[in-house]
């Protein structure tokens, strides 16, 4: 799943214009296959080499979803293999599903390792994702000029008296109301007001200031696509009023070149407010899945994951790469969540041990584990199928 607070944007991406659309589309293919392999090996991979400290043997690192199509080699008691589902990875540990106290305590099993051992296992997957999004955020900051998330109009203008951004305002014509005077003689909405009576205007407030002691304005606007054509209105005003609906729009934003240290803390920005809006999107999700049984807008699972691929390919390499940010940073947040079946709510039995001084229940703990993953996977389809309904 993915909360789309990501916006397929950045300074200086690659167009791919003349690129054939077949071509398009299995580049888009290979991506996303990519996309979701690196993230979920690089998480396997952080359980991986933490077991391996720890002393607990890794049965099997498997690149993909069974079932099995080979073993590639052996290594240190690991067969590392290729399966036939070309998504992802996974590892599988030693004593990591055991029922019985003998089998759950043999050398080398992950019951047999000290608590804390079990919590850097368990917290590696996560941690490995989070490192990938905060170097790639470090390089795209640094060296692609990204622009940093911003959650409101305010923020973006600090950013830009700080020097971090740099940006023209304008004023956005939001809505035409219906049967309102400018209506009347076809302003356009999604336009922008660049003059009042041959006075430039960059904020809202001013457009009212000039309105207000006069019962008729010229009105000079940049409609289209590209806001490239140029059209005059005269319209007549009541109370001061035309009938538009203004804001205020970032028209033009760029970024300076950044040192490394200074992309590094934008990162590290960046990843707290994708953490903090990816909680609240999953926070939205069960609330609405409990009021209404839908599943809210902002939510992708794997089809609108595909279709995001597809728009970042086309969009250049950089703007793909910050879409692989995202999804490391969602992928870790999802997965330390106290939820059966996910590291966090394996977690959660190991701190319960860790209070009680014993063990919980085995049969207990993989029943808890196993509803949570029938649960999930409900959900993951539910979200599919909002995905596919909107796509259409």
């Amino acid at each position: 799943m993915v909360w789309k607070t990501f916006q397929l944007s950045t300074s200086g991406v690659i167009s791919l214009p003349l690129i054939k659309t077949d071509m398009i589309f299995l580049l888009s293919t290979l991506a996303f296959i990519l996309l979701l392999s690196v993230l979920i090996i690089i998480h396997e991979l952080g359980h991986f080499m933490a077991a391996r400290k720890a002393g607990v043997i890794v049965q099997e690192f498997g690149f993909g979803l069974p079932p099995k199509a080979k073993v590639l080699f052996k290594q240190g008691g690991t067969s590392f293999t290729i399966n036939w589902i070309p998504f992802g990875g996974f590892v599988r540990l030693q004593g990591e599903n055991a029922l019985t106290e003998e089998d759950r305590l043999a050398k080398g099993s992950f019951g047999a390792a000290s608590i804390p051992a079990r919590i850097v296992i368990l917290c590696a997957g996560v941690t490995m994702n989070f490192l990938l999004a905060i170097i790639l955020l470090t390089f795209g900051f640094s060296f692609g000029k990204w622009i940093p998330t911003y959650l409101s109009m305010e923020d973006m203008q600090r950013a830009a008296d700080r020097g971090v951004i740099s940006m023209e305002l304008a004023v956005h014509i939001d809505e035409v109301v219906s049967g309102g005077n400018a209506a009347k003689i076809g302003v356009p909405q999604n336009s922008i007001l660049t003059a009042v009576n041959g006075i430039p205007v960059r904020l809202p407030d001013e457009v009212q200031r000039l309105q207000a002691e006069n019962s008729v304005v010229t009105y000079s606007i940049l409609s289209g696509e590209d806001f490239s054509e140029v059209e005059i209105f005269t319209v007549n005003l009541e109370d001061g009023k035309s009938g538009v609906v203004l804001s205020l729009l970032a028209k033009e934003l760029s970024s300076p070149k950044r040192s490394l240290l200074s992309s590094l803390s934008l990162s590290l920005r960046e990843t707290k407010i994708m953490t903090e809006q990816t909680i609240i999107g999953i926070t939205n999700l069960f609330v609405s899945l409990a009021k209404s049984g839908k599943v809210p807008e902002g939510i992708s699972g794997l089809v609108g994951i595909a279709h995001l691929t597809h728009v970042s390919v086309q969009q250049g390499f950089m703007t793909y790469l910050r879409l692989v940010s995202l999804l490391s940073l969602s992928l870790a947040v999802l997965n330390i969540l106290p939820f059966p079946a996910l590291d966090g709510g394996r977690l959660v039995f190991v701190i319960a041990e860790f209070i009680g001084r014993k063990p919980v229940n085995r049969r207990f703990e993989l029943i808890v584990n196993g509803v949570g993953f029938l649960f999930l996977i409900s959900v993951i389809f539910l979200i599919t199928f909002y995905d596919i309904v909107r796509l259409f």
